[in-house]
């Protein structure tokens, strides 16, 4: 299913993939889960984040699509938000500087009006076979792209999430929290560090009404998959889960809608595996 992709160099684009994933373009149907909320979405342009940006839109909701350089992805992503009705707002840079995580937060207040659901959602991984291969450069990279701007957009976010009732943030963790791959070694320890990060947080934000969850998703067709590892494990990826294949990243905007909902209103500190039936512990 995946054999012969073309590889790419990273961050990878949704349009110069063989196989297409399937964002839910087509099958998505909303029921008003969402209505007038406003969402930043990070990484929003493809994969995970593009499924995501569909359903709150189709949901009701504004979305603003945070993307580091992906212009023709986020084009595509923001048409299919308005084709739904929704305002998009597009939001290009790199998360792992301070400044820009800012002011990312700024311009989906000032553009939306404000903001109710942050899905901090970005990341960046690279395969490596050996410890001594990743460079000390990469290994910052990872951490300020992967935690340290969810840390940054946070702060940045909160005195506008505390402004209203059914505030909620959402992290994208991984299996990797669980059953970290040694090859996938720096994105892999940021997982583990997001669901951490994902638990002590919503213990101290409960108190302010504001929900804090995490998605682990399992192997995922996405754009980062034929841009960040070797042919031979491309050709393999998912196959060895219990459903035999990789997830589409329509596959979990289901459960983003659900902590981005008032249906979720008692769920704080949770992680939910989307995994193909690889047990997390």
């Amino acid at each position: 299913m995946t054999d012969n992709e073309p590889q790419q160099q990273p961050p990878g684009s949704t349009t110069e993939m063989r196989r297409q994933p399937d964002h839910g373009e087509d099958s998505y149907r909303g029921s008003g889960r969402l209505t007038g909320k406003r969402a930043l979405i990070t990484g929003g342009d493809s994969g995970i984040g593009r499924a995501v940006a569909i359903a709150f839109a189709r949901e009701g909701a504004d979305v603003a699509i945070s993307y580091l350089s992906e212009d023709e992805d986020a084009r595509e992503t923001a048409a299919l938000v308005e084709k739904a009705g929704r305002r998009a707002v597009l939001i290009p840079g790199d998360l792992s500087s301070r400044e820009h995580c800012r002011a990312v937060v700024d311009q989906t207040v000032r553009e939306l009006g404000g903001l109710d659901v942050l899905v901090n959602n970005a990341a960046f991984q690279m395969t490596h076979e050996t410890v001594e291969e990743i460079p000390d450069e990469e290994w910052l990279h990872t951490f300020d792209t992967n935690i340290t701007a969810m840390f940054r957009l946070v702060q940045a976010a909160l005195p506008h999430l505390g402004a209203g009732a059914g505030a909620s943030i959402i992290n994208t963790s991984s299996i990797n929290f669980d059953q970290p791959k040694p090859t996938l070694l720096p994105y892999a320890t940021t997982k583990g560090a997001i669901a951490n990060f994902t638990a002590g947080l919503a213990q101290m934000l409960g108190d302010r009404g504001i929900r804090v969850n995490a998605v682990a998703p399992g192997p995922i067709w996405t754009p980062l998959i034929p841009s960040t590892m070797p042919p031979e494990q491309v050709a393999e990826f998912g196959k060895n889960t219990p459903l035999g294949r990789p997830g589409e990243p329509k596959e979990l905007a289901p459960a983003y809608v659900l902590l981005a909902s008032d249906e979720a209103s008692y769920i704080s500190g949770a992680v939910i595996p989307v995994t193909g039936g690889k047990p997390i512990l």
